[in-house]
């Protein structure tokens, strides 16, 4: 099950377990059952602190518990935790063990301090990069607080319960038996959700701190880059995010970072995150900024306001707020968002295991999501709005090559279908004009990015895709007011631009601080 060289890195991990603890396996004939079985046996194997049980009782299974031994499981997995779900089952080990987490002391008592009984359930994929953050988050509360239990279920392996729940999209949480929420979730969110109050406590507390020199709003590869270079001048930096890692999240593959061969998204955002905290950064998560306030001239307090509530002021403000999916806009696209209408084949694509369904886009992403899915479901459409796919020849070649792949160029959709979830969609033959209807079960768009750049329409300059403008050295229309990163007009939307990006847009920040701080003669 598990190669040697993994099991080193785990034995090593084990090597932190400061208590007995028991994985109680909950089995039966299946060929994923045996799979459990060998897997918790040849993690017991690796320490004497850690035993096996087969008199598992859960509901579910095949499935295996974390438990603290003479415990009862809180932590549940339904499936084998592998792929992106193996740091999460080490994580629950480790934790379930007394090894600490990686969550401040305020955090771990708002979550000892929750009262009731919350039993969480997890719908993954374990294709997902986003997932574990979500699996990780609920399996460290169940650690924390007697009252809380959380099961990961693979949704591939329990088919009939995801059907029957109508889940088409992952990750996917329900609370005890209730839809929570779904898509990516920190715990600072989920926390916010489940505390009632927490959300405005958490705002007045950000809202009382003092001005910072450098106000950093987004976390991903141009806002990290931008203040750990403010960070490293000395000067009182923050940064604030409705998520740390922004778009990078959401991307599997990453092979053109320099010096750097292969990562995935998760990584190089969980990586940039330890950056960002090693040079003392303040960092706020969970806060989606909704408006700024320039400074009426050189040198005066910029304010930057957040949908929770929470004001903060700056002598300087990076934006670097990125992008997001571009959507269709037809009608009953909204509708069916996660009922069939998806944007991220890796994490839904195996939900839709022997369906028809359709991608939208034929540029990189979208042949790149037609190749993944054809391996995955019955058959795949993709519709390009141009007469030619603009993907590069060589994916279109392996596109070509696969036989349950249909092309339509030229086609532009104009409606979703659907009752509870999707089963159709309208498009339109831009050189005939005809009407077409296809009969499917989930749609895929890919047809690029969209700046987040909104919250600031009625205060800075943009273009007309709402791209903010910025001069070369970052600075926007606004005293006091830089951006980097997607979110701009800077060209060739890559990671290694936004990073570059943002550490100009800082640099330039403490120029102007600088300026702005010598009395005028």
């Amino acid at each position: 099950m598990l190669n040697d060289n993994i099991k080193e890195q785990l034995r090593a991990y084990l090597g932190k377990v400061a208590q007995p603890i028991e994985l109680v396996a909950s089995l039966d004939d299946s060929d994923t059952s045996s799979e459990i079985r060998n897997l918790v046996h040849e993690i017991a194997a690796l320490s004497s602190l850690v035993s096996v049980r087969e008199d598992g009782q859960f509901e579910r299974r095949p499935s295996f518990g974390v438990a603290r031994q003479g415990e009862a499981p809180r932590i549940h997995f339904a499936g084998l935790p592998l792929g992106h779900e193996f740091s999460s089952l080490i994580l629950a080990l480790l934790q379930t063990g007394g090894h600490p987490p990686k969550v401040d002391e305020e955090t771990l008592s708002r979550i000892r301090g929750l009262e009731g009984e919350f039993r969480f359930e997890t719908f993954i994929a374990l294709s997902c990069h986003n997932c574990p953050d979500v699996v990780q988050a609920l399996n460290l509360m169940a650690v924390a607080n007697p009252g809380i239990s959380h099961v990961m279920i693979d949704g591939a392996l329990f088919q009939d319960e995801v059907e029957k729940r109508g889940i088409m999209a992952v990750p996917n949480v329900f609370l005890n038996g209730e839809p929570f929420g779904q898509g990516r979730m920190e715990l600072a969110g989920i926390l916010s959700k489940v505390a009632p109050g927490a959300a405005a406590e958490m705002a007045e507390k950000i809202s009382a701190r003092e001005p910072f020199d450098v106000l950093v709003v987004g976390g991903g590869p141009a806002g990290s880059a931008a203040a750990i270079y403010a960070a490293r001048k000395g000067i009182r930096t923050g940064l604030v995010a409705e998520r740390f890692g922004g778009q990078v999240l959401d991307t599997l593959a990453i092979e053109n970072l320099v010096s750097i061969k292969e990562t995935e998204g998760p990584k190089l955002a969980a990586a940039l995150q330890e950056h960002v905290r090693h040079y003392g950064v303040d960092v706020m998560v969970q806060q989606k900024v909704v408006g700024i306030v320039p400074a009426d001239q050189p040198g005066a307090l910029v304010e930057v306001r957040f949908e929770s509530g929470a004001v903060l002021k700056s002598r300087s403000v990076i934006l670097a707020t990125g992008a997001r999916w571009r959507e269709m806009n037809v009608p009953g696209e909204k509708e069916f968002i996660a009922k069939g209408v998806a944007f991220c084949p890796h994490c839904d694509g195996p939900l839709f295991k022997g369906k028809r369904v359709a991608v939208i886009g034929g540029g990189n992403s979208g042949v790149e999501a037609g190749i993944d899915l054809a391996g995955i479901v019955e058959h795949v459409t993709l519709l390009e709005f141009s007469t030619d796919l603009r993907a590069d020849a060589v994916l279109q070649a392996k596109l070509a090559s696969l036989p349950n792949v249909t092309v339509i160029k030229s086609a532009v959709t104009t409606e979703v279908t659907g009752t509870d979830k999707v089963n159709g969609l309208v498009y339109q033959d831009r050189v005939t004009e005809e009407t077409h209807r296809l009969d499917l079960e989930g749609i895929f768009v890919q047809i690029g990015l969209l700046p987040n750049t909104g919250f600031v329409k009625e205060t800075l300059n943009l273009t007309r895709t709402g791209e903010i403008e910025i001069d070369p050295r970052g600075q926007t229309s606004a005293h006091g007011v830089f951006a980097a990163g997607d979110c701009t007009t800077v060209p060739y939307k890559q990671i290694i631009i936004a990073m570059g990006e943002g550490a100009k847009a800082s640099l330039s920040a403490f120029d102007y601080l600088i300026r702005t701080s010598v009395p005028a003669n």
